[in-house]
């Protein structure tokens, strides 16, 4: 083939290749960032962890903040951030637009209201006991008239709700309100995951995290509902992500250095 006509076929598939791959990055775009932004709902705590950011001086941290920025530029689009209090509320928000994507805690109620790719957390969920109290394990804790508290509308509420039999199970809007409730007493114990959990005995002098598990909780990656390119390119995200490091840089820069990342 002359070199004329072959320089002309290769222009000619050039160009072709320009007009497609735009019109399907357009339409993945369209779906995954409809304002022309990357809206990452985040929930923000002192907590920290794989699942919860924090506010800070210019912004937020986090590892949901380091992904999302990543995220964004393999898409080409600013990232923005959706503030909530907890897990509950972003998904309370599923279906109203407000967010394109988010991380957290997966079970069946939210299955059906969002699509979920990748794990990339597994934590053991169990409790807190104040200080002074005489709680050493699960059974001494189900009993009448201990009072447990858990963030409100998130699955280590409902798995406690569903563990406990005699105990009364309250949920909270914040993790820092519990926070102030346990250190004043005036609750008996807090359900979280014991990574969390273990940070907090640390602050709370005289607190003891049980040794029991009641529930496995997995964090992962989320989608509303209907968006199927976006699930597609998330997952793939997430499974490159733990490839290639991103979500190993993302865990050390936020705390978790000695954190394992647990995808199943």
């Amino acid at each position: 083939m002359p070199t004329s006509v072959l320089k002309s076929v290769l222009a000619g598939l050039i160009l072709a290749a320009a007009v497609v791959m735009p019109a399907l990055g357009d339409g993945l775009k369209d779906e995954i960032a409809p304002t022309g932004k990357l809206r990452v709902a985040i929930a923000i705590s002192l907590a920290g962890g794989a699942f919860w950011s924090t506010k800070t001086g210019d912004g937020y941290a986090g590892v949901p903040v380091d992904l999302g920025r990543e995220m964004a530029g393999k898409l080409g689009v600013p990232v923005e951030y959706v503030v909530y209090q907890n897990s509950g509320q972003i998904t309370d928000a599923a279906s109203n637009g407000n967010w394109d994507v988010t991380w957290l805690p997966k079970d069946p109620e939210r299955e059906s209201r969002m699509m979920f790719g990748p794990i990339y957390e597994v934590a053991d969920a169990t409790y807190i006991v104040k200080s002074g109290s005489n709680v050493t394990n699960f059974a001494t804790l189900d009993q009448v008239g201990i009072k447990v508290a858990a963030v409100n509308a998130t699955t280590t509420m409902r798995g406690a709700a569903a563990h406990l039999k005699n105990a009364k199970v309250t949920g909270y809007q914040t993790y820092d309100e519990i926070f102030g409730l346990l250190s004043s007493g005036q609750i008996d114990a807090f359900a979280l995951s014991r990574d969390q959990l273990n940070k907090m005995a640390q602050k709370i002098p005289g607190t003891r995290v049980l040794d029991e598990t009641f529930k496995k909780t997995v964090t992962a990656v989320a989608v509303p509902l209907g968006h199927p390119q976006a699930l597609t390119f998330v997952t793939k995200f997430m499974n490159e992500a733990v490839t290639n490091g991103t979500l190993r840089k993302a865990y050390d820069s936020n705390g978790l250095k000695d954190a394992p990342i647990r995808t199943e």
